[in-house]
């Protein structure tokens, strides 16, 4: 069990290490393409932390533990939301100011229950898997063109975001030291993780919706937590609900369409609703006073920890 334990904690400090590493790679190349400092924050602050969870996810699918990746997929979207933004919330009120996230937290309910209606019969096939993901392509061109709207002040943070060094062999050099860390990274997981669900009494499911999802995250609660505490709130609502949209649109749509997926009775009738219940909530804060308070960052902790409780019940 020590060992277990053992690889679980250094694959996720490999991914972290990793995903840090990818983020500030694929910036720098970005801009050296030509793409601008705009265009390229934007992409990697709602999409690029997803990255650690897609190598965990590869991975569990790559070995055959294709519900474990699952579980972390959906899991993940409920940890962004309730833990990850209610916890940075608590540390210091958020301000979102970004236009285009009340729109995408939208797309996000969306992909949830379109997700619910593929697995009403149980399965998510490949035809359903390629709709989610040309759903991830229609979100991203709908994020490039609105991209423009951000005001200006926006726009600066998020440049500021994407700054980074663009010397090509630089560049290239962080992408093969992240794409060791993590392939490292998610293979130590996937090795570790089971054992200690297994120990706790999870399946693989339960395995990838908890400990493996609230694991992965951890880098970014605390990330979530720093960027809050320094008034950059659309950094903390963009990277959660951007990789929440790149979980379900992308990792649950690429793994149903490379492999017919079966989608077990639980996700359609506790998970992913409890996934748009979250989206429910928030999307008043942030079409309101575009403001997350402490007190409401509590209300999402509360929320979160309820379902985590109702989870461990229902597995008793």
């Amino acid at each position: 069990m020590t060992e277990a334990w053992g690889y679980f904690a250094l694959g996720l400090l490999l991914l972290a290490l990793g995903g840090d590493s990818i983020v500030k790679g694929a910036s720098g190349l970005a801009q050296r393409i030509g793409a601008s400092p705009f265009v390229a924050g934007l992409l990697l602050i709602a999409f690029g932390t997803s990255l650690p969870e897609l190598a965990v996810n590869a991975r569990a699918v790559w070995v055959g533990s294709q519900e474990l990746a699952l579980g972390n997929a959906v899991g993940s979207n409920i940890v962004n939301l309730g833990l990850t933004l209610g916890l940075a919330a608590v540390v210091a009120p958020i301000l979102v100011r970004m236009r285009v996230l009340s729109p995408l937290l939208v797309l996000l309910a969306l992909a949830s229950l379109a997700l619910i209606v593929f697995g009403l019969d149980g399965v998510v096939g490949r035809g359903e898997g390629m709709a989610l993901l040309l759903g991830f392509v229609a979100a991203l061109a709908f994020l490039l063109a609105r991209a423009s709207r951000e005001d200006a002040g926006v726009r600066a943070e998020v440049e500021a975001f994407a700054a980074t060094r663009t010397v090509l062999w630089m560049n290239l050099l962080r992408f093969v030291v992240a794409a060791a860390l993590l392939y490292y990274g998610a293979r130590f997981v996937v090795q570790g993780a089971p054992v200690i669900g297994a120990h706790w009494g999870l399946s693989p499911l339960l395995t990838g919706l908890l400990p493996v999802a609230i694991g992965t995250a951890l880098p970014e609660i605390a990330a979530a937590a720093m960027a809050a505490r320094r008034g950059q709130g659309d950094m903390v609502a963009g990277h959660v609900i951007g990789s929440s949209l790149f979980n379900l649109l992308v990792v649950v749509g690429g793994m149903a369409a490379f492999r017919p997926m079966a989608l077990p009775e639980s996700f359609v009738r506790l998970e992913l609703p409890a996934a748009i219940a979250f989206v429910l909530v928030l999307y008043p804060m942030l079409r309101g006073d575009l403001r997350i308070s402490r007190t409401e960052g509590g209300l999402l902790l509360v929320a979160f920890a309820g379902w985590v409780v109702l989870e461990i019940a229902l597995l008793a």
